[in-house]
């Protein structure tokens, strides 16, 4: 789409197989006639900025790393996957619940029995059930929500992307080129803004980033301008410090605002920077009069403001999290309940006791884990959102939007012989029908009432008749049928109405 960004693009446009030469793309853009099947594209050669990272097969190292790619498919039951399990981050937990109830299960076994009455696993398990009820509940709450604001993202950006494209009219000439580009541009910038705000759910606050570097270079932003060469240097990780983001250990995990409090400029708000170019945008095409209509331009700036609210709801799932004070009292009701769990079931299980428990906490502890995985929707944890999906796919939606001129509706309701506009009353096209009278068409769609009901009847094309007309009634009227002797039933309604 943008050619400045450091990845230059080549488009090769290849012959057809009945062609002799390469078409070739006239200078004046506006003018060709290419249409969706009228060029194919060398994708060995065409080299774009990508749009977040999306990866061919699924390393070890990366396994317990996402979000996931919704194209894989695994054939896997759901009970033998590892791909966004949290099994990972309970690895330790687990370690320390068998340790706890090894411990306990020695002593009482060789030294003195610790076993105690099992009334306290009949009411803690009800609170810990009720802790964690609560506690998934609110998590995909807030996933939900997450969902439900990109949703609204996704919608405005193709709704004003489609007004730009078809409602923004281009002049003749040099000026015709210039409205071209100037389309281009906005719907680039419709592109930025959705990349943008994924990067500032991210606690990535700067426009240097491969996806979004060549769509907003050209901007006079406080993202660009707050950048320093030194952002581009990734942080060294040591191997302790690997292992343990790996397993889920809080210690070892960095704050993720920790970019936004070392900048030494403002750093500004990116996405609504771009809301601003898009306003001034309208209000050009406005002023040089190449939107006419009215009410296209309130609908856009409808657009706009609907990408600020859901801008808004998104910042509001990701800075109100459960109040920090239902996550500390839940994590103590689960760590307590799995270390009295031992002493409740020994004098029921004996040395069965270790697995009991292990088998308690990877239940207990798991659902907990899940609801801090989903917490926050916008990371990059296996079970997060796929927000770099979901703008590649939105980049590639709208470069299929500006892959051909604005369409016409005059122009291939005339000129096309596929529009069987009375299908399945006649196989006619536009141009047989346009010589007839009103008083014809208008006849022709009621009888057509009854060639659908007899069409859809037989979940099959009308039935051929050798002996058959078809003579229309009222609106309200019946369908009889005649022995005439003439050609298919669609056809003898078209010749007599």
């Amino acid at each position: 789409m943008a050619e400045d960004g450091g990845n230059q693009g080549g488009v090769a446009i290849t012959a057809a197989a009945n062609d002799t030469a390469p078409k070739k793309l006239t200078p004046d853009s506006r003018n060709t006639t290419l249409t969706k099947s009228g060029f194919e594209l060398g994708t060995t050669s065409f080299a774009t900025t990508p749009i977040g990272s999306r990866r061919n097969s699924v390393q070890m190292e990366d396994y317990f790393v996402g979000p996931r790619d919704l194209d894989r498919h695994s054939k896997l039951p759901y009970f033998l996957r590892m791909h966004g399990s949290v099994l990972p981050q309970m690895i330790l937990p687990l370690t320390f619940a068998g340790g706890w109830a090894t411990l306990i299960t020695c002593i009482s076994e060789f030294v003195f029995d610790l076993g105690i009455s099992n009334t306290l696993l009949t009411v803690l398990g009800f609170v810990v059930g009720l802790a964690l009820s609560f506690r998934s509940s609110t998590a995909y709450e807030r996933y939900s929500d997450g969902r439900k604001s990109w949703t609204v993202v996704s919608v405005q950006c193709r709704n004003l992307a489609r007004y730009i494209w078809v409602h923004t009219i281009e002049r003749e000439g040099e000026l015709g080129k210039q409205d071209l580009l100037a389309k281009v541009t906005s719907i680039n910038m419709i592109l930025a803004f959705a990349v943008s705000l994924k990067h500032k759910l991210r606690f990535e606050p700067y426009a240097h980033y491969p996806d979004i570097h060549s769509l907003v270079s050209h901007l006079d932003t406080f993202a660009m301008a707050a950048h320093k060469d030194s952002n581009l240097i990734e942080p060294k990780k040591n191997v302790f410090k690997k292992v343990g983001e790996y397993l889920g250990i809080t210690f070892a995990s960095s704050n993720p605002r920790k970019v936004l409090k070392r900048a030494e400029a403002p750093l500004g708000n990116l996405p609504l920077e771009i809301l601003t170019y898009l306003g001034s945008y309208i209000e050009e095409i406005n002023s040089n009069g190449t939107l006419k209509q009215a009410v296209v331009s309130s609908q856009m700036l409808v657009c706009l403001a609907s990408l600020t609210d859901a801008q808004a709801q998104a910042e509001r799932v990701l800075t109100t999290p459960l109040p920090i004070g239902y996550n500390i009292l839940i994590s103590q009701i689960v760590i307590l309940y799995i270390y009295i769990l031992p002493f409740q079931l020994y004098s029921a299980l004996g040395w069965i006791t270790i697995p009991g428990v292990l088998a308690a906490a990877y239940i207990i502890m798991g659902l907990a884990a899940i609801g801090n995985e989903l917490e926050n929707p916008f990371g990059n944890d296996v079970n997060d959102l796929p927000l770099d999906t979901y703008c590649k796919e939105l980049s590639q939606e709208l470069d299929v939007l500006m892959s051909v001129k604005a369409p016409q509706f005059s122009d291939f309701l005339n000129t096309s012989s596929n529009n069987q506009v009375l299908w399945p009353l006649s196989s006619s096209g536009y141009k047989e029908w346009k010589e007839r009278s009103e008083d014809d068409i208008r006849s022709a769609l009621r009888a057509k009432v009854f060639a659908a009901k007899a069409s859809y009847s037989t979940a099959s094309a009308p039935p051929q008749s050798k002996n058959g007309t078809f003579r229309t009634g009222t609106r309200s009227g019946t369908a009889t049928s005649e022995k005439t002797g003439g050609p298919s039933l669609r056809e003898n309604v078209a010749m007599r109405v």
